[in-house]
């Protein structure tokens, strides 16, 4: 439903720029419909359908060359409707028609999450119990329990900007305090490869960082498909008071005693009612008791509510703020080597971000960080893109002589092979990353 939104207003870009310049428009196609469609309809000059391949959607427009590679048109002479007959910035301003709606679309969106639902998120200095941290992290030195305060000695803010932080600005110390004292340290070079290494290979990662959650003995809220705890006569309501005799002030203490006794039998203390139990089993190689704990969150978040007139200035850097990280993110494709390409995600790789519940906030949210991604990807001057055309208009507007349509005959099949061997990778890279 995401990808269809975005696809609708990108070609809705094109479209309306091309009207706009009196340009014909044939087909105006949601998915892409090889042979056959499964629905269509002509209103004046234009088809309107749905194809049956739904990897996008496209405008053709009569007088250029595109993804449908139809030549027999452009050997005809040229017509004043055509594409190919307007003036340079004209089809320069069609061609970046898509991108701009995308951007405008993104705006729009988070405008609107903020005067509606407002902006909520954990400070880091309400953190005050510390992190819990990734292999990761503890090579670099940290410790769990450790408070996070600052990059480069400036102020972390907000919990969830220390990791984007640390990919897409490469700081060099982190510091923290630990018991009472306030350590810096040194972040290794090889922290971004080591973090995209992690990304290529699975779905099912452990979170790098998590809030350090206090408990008082855990309660058990539900059991998994399966559960050696609930075998061995554990129920939901069962508050977990011990594991051999191992009592926790944290719930990683309690994850951190199952690991060290994979394989290995456990006494586990538990309180039902007002009757204190124990049991005694045998923990299996995943060292998980197969439970769904019921964890309070301690913790008090920041959140600030937005009238009309201030979601829009603060929707609009939002949606720049995005801008800048993704182009950050791309740059990582080129400066990490035989690194990045591994963390190059495809269908699954977007469906993975969205929760495994409705929630409109969410739905929105990332509607509009996928119209950045598109809108970036987009105009990168790759022939087959948007910003293929764009680069050879630009060449066209600054020699005042216009590519031949043989080569943008070529440019155009060399730019679909990248293109679709891109995809193949970014897709192939997400069932290796299934099956991780």
């Amino acid at each position: 439903m995401s990808l269809s939104i975005l696809v609708l207003f990108h070609e809705f870009g094109h479209f309306i720029f091309a009207k706009l310049f009196k340009t014909r428009v044939e087909k105006f196609y949601m998915f892409f419909n090889p042979w056959f469609s499964l629905f269509k309809f002509k209103k004046g000059e234009t088809e309107y359908g749905i194809g049956w391949l739904p990897l996008g959607g496209y405008v053709k427009i009569a007088g250029m060359i595109d993804e449908s590679m139809d030549t027999a048109q452009m050997r005809q002479p040229a017509q004043p409707w055509e594409f190919r007959a307007k003036p340079a910035w004209q089809r320069l301003l069609i061609m970046l028609g898509g991108v701009l709606v995308n951007v405008l679309l993104a705006f729009v969106i988070y405008i609107g999450i903020l005067y509606t639902w407002g902006e909520k998120y954990l400070p880091m200095r309400n953190v005050e119990y510390g992190v819990v941290c990734d292999t990761i992290f503890k090579n670099m030195g940290m410790q769990d329990g450790d408070r996070i305060v600052a990059l480069d000695r400036k102020e972390v803010v907000r919990f969830d900007d220390v990791i984007p932080e640390m990919l897409l600005n490469h700081p060099k110390t982190l510091q923290i305090v630990r018991d009472g004292k306030e350590i810096s340290l040194d972040i290794p070079e090889t922290f971004v490869t080591q973090l995209l290494e992690m990304s290529s290979k699975s779905f099912k990662l452990n979170p790098l960082l998590t809030p350090r959650y206090p408990v008082n003995g855990i309660e058990i809220g539900k059991f998994g498909d399966y559960s050696v705890a609930y075998d061995a006569g554990l129920r939901e309501g069962d508050k977990i008071l011990s594991v051999n005799g191992t009592v926790f002030r944290f719930y990683d203490e309690f994850t951190g005693v199952l690991e060290q006794n994979k394989g290995k039998r456990v006494e586990t203390q538990v309180l039902r009612g007002t009757d204190t139990l124990t049991y005694a089993f045998l923990l299996e190689g995943d060292g998980k008791f197969g439970i769904y704990p019921l964890l309070q969150d301690p913790f008090e978040y920041a959140t600030r509510e937005y009238t009309f007139m201030e979601a829009v200035p603060a929707g609009v850097k939002l949606g720049v703020d995005q801008l800048g990280a993704y182009v950050k993110q791309l740059k990582l494709l080129f400066s990490q080597g035989d690194t990045a390409y591994k963390s190059v995600g495809g269908m699954a790789s977007i469906a993975n971000i969205f929760p495994g519940y409705w929630n409109w906030q969410s739905f929105w949210g990332l509607t509009a960080l996928i119209s950045i991604m598109l809108a970036v990807v987009n105009i990168l001057p790759i022939p087959a893109l948007d910003g293929g055309h764009v680069l050879f208009l630009l060449y066209e507007v600054i020699t005042r002589r216009k590519p031949g349509e043989k080569f943008m005959e070529y440019a155009q099949v060399a730019g679909m092979i990248f293109i679709f061997g891109l995809f193949i990778l970014a897709n192939v890279n997400d069932i290796i990353k299934f099956f991780g």
